[in-house]
Parts: C-alpha cells; sequence; structure tokens
C-alpha cells in the first residue's frame, strides 16, 4: 500500500473551537466534505464531522459552537506513514477520518472514502 501523503486530502478545512456549529456545518456542505480540523494555537485540538453535525441535531444543540461538540484530541497519522496503519486506526477506533500531521501542523486529511479507492483502483463497476 502506498503511503499516507500520496493519497490524503491536502486542501484541509480548519475551524477554531468558537466557530458557531451551523457556520461550520455549511462550510462542509460547501466544501463537500465530511470532517473538519478543529485548531488552537496552531494544533489540532479536535475534529468536526458529519456524526458530530447528527448528534447535535439529534440533541438540539445546533445553536453550539464546534468546541462544544467535536471530538476532542483525536488520534492521527504522520504523512509517511502508511495506508493500512491509516486504515488500522480507523477500523479498530470506529472512525471514518483521520488528521494527517507533521509535527504540529496539518498536513492534510484521509479518509476510508480514500483508502477503498486505493484498494479498488483497478476494479470496473458492474456492468461498465
Amino acid at each position: 500500500m502506498p503511503a499516507v501523503h500520496e493519497i490524503m486530502t491536502r486542501d484541509v478545512l480548519a475551524v477554531e473551537p468558537a466557530t458557531p456549529l451551523l457556520d461550520a456545518a455549511g462550510r462542509m456542505h460547501e466544501r463537500r466534505v465530511g470532517a473538519v480540523v478543529v485548531i488552537e494555537g496552531g494544533r489540532v485540538v479536535g475534529i468536526f464531522t458529519e456524526r458530530d453535525v447528527l448528534r447535535a441535531v439529534a440533541t438540539g444543540g445546533v445553536g453550539g459552537t464546534v468546541g462544544e461538540t467535536m471530538t476532542h484530541g483525536p488520534e492521527t497519522i504522520g504523512p509517511d506513514e502508511a495506508t493500512s496503519q491509516a486504515a488500522a486506526l480507523m477500523i479498530h477506533g470506529g472512525f471514518r477520518h483521520l488528521p494527517v500531521v507533521d509535527g504540529d501542523d496539518v498536513v492534510g486529511m484521509i479518509s476510508i472514502r480514500d483508502l477503498i479507492r486505493v484498494s479498488i483502483d483497478d476494479e470496473a463497476p458492474r456492468g461498465a
């Protein structure tokens, strides 16, 4: 399998914890992404995903902030690590997005969709 940096998304959407939840959800919709990295003081403090939006809607918390709803201290991975390691982290952790960091800098995001795309790259859909 390739290294994480070979398949990650480099143009990562980032917000601060004080960002209103509805604003972050709107940005996610505009960019067509399922997760944003939450940055404070130049470092990753959380990840805010579609699941967090759903939880906020279900519990009546849509008027809050990203910091109130995000997953704190998310797992991260380095850009030179194997995609198999990213897959193992996601499968065992039960999540679909993983921030890619180089030191304290966010350099990308890898998703379960990215990993699936690599594994079926040579496959054609049925009937094609």
